[in-house]
């Protein structure tokens, strides 16, 4: 299936206050946030035409832009009221929303404290993220040879846009060996993420997850701990070394993207047990359903 590019769509995008053409939705390419990364975003999930996590997204979207010292020329309000409106006129029933936030074209040069405050919000259908196929047999991962780094070299608490540059290195490098993603390490070559996800293990019915202290502790991460904990399953955070996966038997994915996806292989280490992952998986759509 060949896809639409994203500049060649039809419908409409919120940018700066109005509603603009899909394809007329554009910026100068002597912008601060393509070329510095002075730039930050949020993905946030359609059920039935209901916003998902909607405060909790609208929250770290602020949250990000203030560790980047980009302050919006909106309230969070406005911005809820404008996500709204742009999903409804783009007529989704299941789909995603992508907020993001930009240093203009003002300055082109390091400093550029008096460049201007961009905010878009564009919506479009879009019912997963890997393929029924994918999800049903648990996806593959490799090790990326890129790592997480810390919290004193990169704004690691934030949903920044250059913090995914080495994600997506990681990412290609994988899918060109045949995999469909790649597992992270972090600076300290404990388990860090996925590539644009949260990882999980199960052990003996236990659910483990590696300590989010230099990557982002992600909205439906924090769901999924607190949906196991209120059907009695154990969670433990913690770090986590590369050889403790080898004695795991299940593992899978979170994310807005991902939502829960089951793994079925990462490098040489086989996960064919998918009983707490499939249970999570239920609770997470009645969850969904019921929220």
């Amino acid at each position: 299936m060949q896809l639409i590019p994203f500049d060649d769509r039809e419908g409409f995008i919120w940018m700066n206050g109005k509603i603009q053409i899909w394809n007329q939705a554009k910026v100068h390419v002597l912008n601060h946030g393509l070329h510095y990364g002075s730039c930050v975003f949020e993905g946030i999930r359609v059920y039935d035409k209901k916003i998902f996590k909607f405060d909790e997204h609208i929250e770290r979207l602020f949250f990000s832009a203030k560790i980047l010292d980009l302050d919006l020329p909106y309230t969070k309000e406005d911005i809820k009221r404008s996500t709204s409106l742009i999903v409804n006129k783009q007529k989704i029933n299941d789909g995603y929303i992508r907020p993001v936030v930009w240093r203009g074209s003002e300055m082109m040069a390091i400093s550029a404290k008096r460049g201007k405050i961009n905010v878009a919000i564009a919506a479009w259908s879009w019912p997963s993220y890997f393929s029924p196929e994918q999800i049903l047999k648990g996806i593959k991962m490799s090790i990326a040879e890129w790592k997480r780094p810390p919290p004193a070299c990169a704004p690691t608490d934030s949903k920044a846009a250059g913090l995914y540059m080495i994600c997506s290195l990681s990412k290609h490098k994988a899918e060109s060996l045949g995999f469909d993603d790649a597992l992270m390490l972090d600076y300290r070559d404990y388990i860090a993420e996925a590539t644009g996800a949260n990882i999980f293990f199960v052990k003996k019915g236990r659910l483990i997850t590696p300590k989010a202290d230099c990557f982002l502790n992600g909205i439906t991460r924090k769901t999924v701990i607190d949906l196991s904990k209120k059907i009695g399953i154990e969670v433990e955070e913690k770090h986590i070394k590369l050889d403790f996966i080898k004695d795991c038997d299940e593992a899978f994915l979170t994310g807005t993207a991902v939502e829960i996806t089951p793994i079925s292989e990462i490098a040489e280490n086989i996960f064919p047990k998918r009983d707490v992952t499939k249970r999570l998986i239920s609770e997470f759509k009645n969850y969904v359903v019921n929220t």
